[in-house]
């Protein structure tokens, strides 16, 4: 017998026992009795499933090759379609472990039966394992995909529902468990990152919905540009490329008011320098002047006739804001600047003169900063 005429026969003999429609049934039946997981399945849908894997795995035999792209493209189709069913992973790789088992059981007797050498079984089946282990591989990988796709459109809808604030936002909290039920006053903070581009905001929200299940936190995602995340709680550490501004803790209602005060925060820490999780609190004074445009042109306004009188007015404000953010030390300040500590004091001195600011004076000296600050928006170059 040639090793044509032998692969013939194997392949004969599987199509011959897939064929049997009394069998496909028991093994549909076998399944769902014996995986809770897929019981609740239709059973048209799980034998439409078995029939075309296992047909794929006939046609692998019959041409001794490994998975097509089109048989591939059919396990993605089953990875995406359990996913969407809410199937764990280990169930379907559970249910495709009980149909062959069957099936081969069933060759193997048939080919007793039918003269065909078991040599020739064990042979064919040990090319299945080769075919299937390849299917298993990219049917994992598909149903995660698939299954963190659904996750995030869940944590989509549900963020947008809070987002709306209102008692929408108070019945999508308790019915995704994120405040407990028996809470008389619920409070949640929310977290903001604006104005990033979108590696920046891909890269933040990784990061977060790698940490939130530690946390027990709620959605995270993105919405008009804006990587948001909600907690019961300020998280404990993050570790962020960029600042993302945590508001004070509000009631579930009020998640619209809190984002805002979040970003905010996050601009305010972001003029600091300052990066990670930053609670508002922590740039009060700079969140409050933050969309203060009008307090911020009065101030130049005020101070247009000095700031023309002073020489290099431009560079002068910049040592001056960079003196002061450095906790008035020249040395720091020269360092960063890369000057030397007296010009620092000298333009330090200079700047106040001219202004007539006191620096003993807490006030006078967040209106500097501010002053600084303005001029710096004002010419770009903030």
């Amino acid at each position: 017998m040639t090793d044509q005429r032998k692969r013939d026969l194997v392949v004969e003999l599987i199509e011959g026992v897939m064929a049997d429609p009394g069998l496909l049934g028991e093994v549909v039946a076998e399944v769902r009795s014996s995986i809770r997981e897929i019981a609740g399945l239709d059973p048209a849908d799980v034998a439409r499933h078995t029939r075309g894997l296992l047909s794929a795995a006939t046609r692998a035999l019959a041409e001794r090759r490994p998975p097509t792209a089109s048989e591939l493209s059919f396990v993605d189709d089953l990875a995406v379609a359990r996913a969407r069913q809410g199937i764990p992973v280990h169930a379907v790789l559970a249910s495709i472990h009980v149909a062959e088992r069957r099936i081969w059981a069933t060759a193997r007797s048939v080919a007793r039966t039918e003269g065909i050498p078991a040599e020739l079984v064990l042979e064919a089946r040990g090319l299945y394992d080769d075919w299937i282990a390849l299917v298993r591989e990219r049917l994992i990988v598909a149903h995660t995909v698939a299954l963190r796709s659904a996750v995030n459109a869940r944590e989509d809808g549900l963020l947008r529902r809070l987002l709306a604030g209102g008692s929408a936002a108070a019945l999508a909290a308790r019915s995704a468990g994120i405040v407990p039920d028996d809470d008389p006053h619920p409070t949640l903070v929310i977290g903001a990152a604006p104005d990033l581009d979108p590696e920046q905001a891909e890269l933040v929200l990784t990061r977060l919905r790698a940490t939130s299940p530690g946390l027990s936190l709620g959605p995270v995602g993105i919405d008009e540009g804006v990587v948001l995340a909600v907690w019961r709680r300020v998280p404990p550490r993050v570790d962020l490329p960029v600042a993302m501004g945590i508001s004070a803790p509000a009631s579930p209602e009020s998640l619209p008011a809190a984002r805002g005060q979040a970003m905010t925060a996050a601009r305010a820490a972001r003029r600091r320098g300052l990066v990670g999780l930053v609670v508002a609190a922590e740039v009060a004074t700079l969140s409050a002047i933050q969309g203060r445009d009008d307090l911020a042109s009065l101030l130049l306004q005020t101070h247009e006739d000095a700031l023309a009188r002073l020489p290099r007015s431009a560079a002068t404000l910049h040592t001056v804001r960079t003196w002061l953010e450095c906790d008035r030390d020249a040395d720091r300040a020269a360092a960063a600047l890369f000057v030397h500590p007296n010009t620092v004091r000298n333009r330090v001195h200079a700047a106040c003169k001219a202004l007539s600011v006191d620096l003993s004076d807490p006030f006078q000296t967040v209106d500097l900063w501010w002053l600084c600050a303005a001029a710096a928006e004002q010419a770009g170059s903030f």
